[in-house]
């Protein structure tokens, strides 16, 4: 393991982490003023997924993750439309009430259920699986090292952008929820078609 390997990993995991961090983002933008515990939880869900999935990938080899590739994309675009429209519904609806009735008003809203998170952190990382085909010439150590340097990267990002998101979120209140709504669905289109163009 030399310099050119850890720049690779680190390489890796920018590429791999765009997604997730996107959706940190969003979902920072939606959950206002949270608990920090919940963000840096949403972070290290989602760094954890990143780096296992290409190690998944690795160790299931290419004849059996090629049975299940097809079916990634549309993993990614049901689960990312499914909370980007429910994001970018209740944004709305929050826009439309009244101003006595405002988001400030109302009782404050909770945050994303850990379930939400993980099946989140799934739809943004299931696309690295096929990673596992890049390090493929790798030994076992390597791998493990590889992955979890993606994972560290992942986690640094997903930090800074859910923590930026949140204070967003309370600066622009619903409006923010309505672009974070608009960003899980634009992730989920944009997975979806990038593998529909490669294959």
């Amino acid at each position: 393991m030399n310099a050119a390997f850890f720049a690779k990993s680190i390489l890796l995991g920018l590429a791999l982490s765009a997604d997730a961090c996107a959706v940190s983002l969003a979902d920072g933008l939606k959950a206002g003023k949270t608990r920090i515990k919940r963000l840096v939880f949403m972070a290290c869900v989602f760094a954890l997924l990143q780096g296992l999935m290409p190690l998944l990938g690795y160790l299931l080899g290419h004849a059996l993750l090629r049975i299940i590739e097809g079916f990634i994309p549309w993993i990614a675009l049901v689960l990312l439309s499914f909370f980007g429209g429910k994001m970018l519904k209740e944004g709305i609806c929050d826009l439309r009430r009244p101003p006595s009735q405002t988001v400030d008003a109302q009782p404050p809203k909770a945050f994303l259920s850990v379930w939400a998170i993980i099946i989140q952190g799934i739809a943004t990382s299931i696309d690295a699986l096929s990673v596992g085909f890049s390090i493929a010439d790798y030994t076992l150590p390597m791998a493990l090292v590889c992955t979890s340097v993606i994972a560290v990267v992942t986690l640094f990002l997903c930090l800074i952008c859910a923590f930026s998101g949140e204070k967003l979120g309370q600066k622009f209140g619903a409006r923010a929820a309505v672009a974070g709504g608009v960003i899980l669905i634009f992730i989920g289109l944009n997975i979806f078609l990038s593998h529909i163009v490669q294959h």
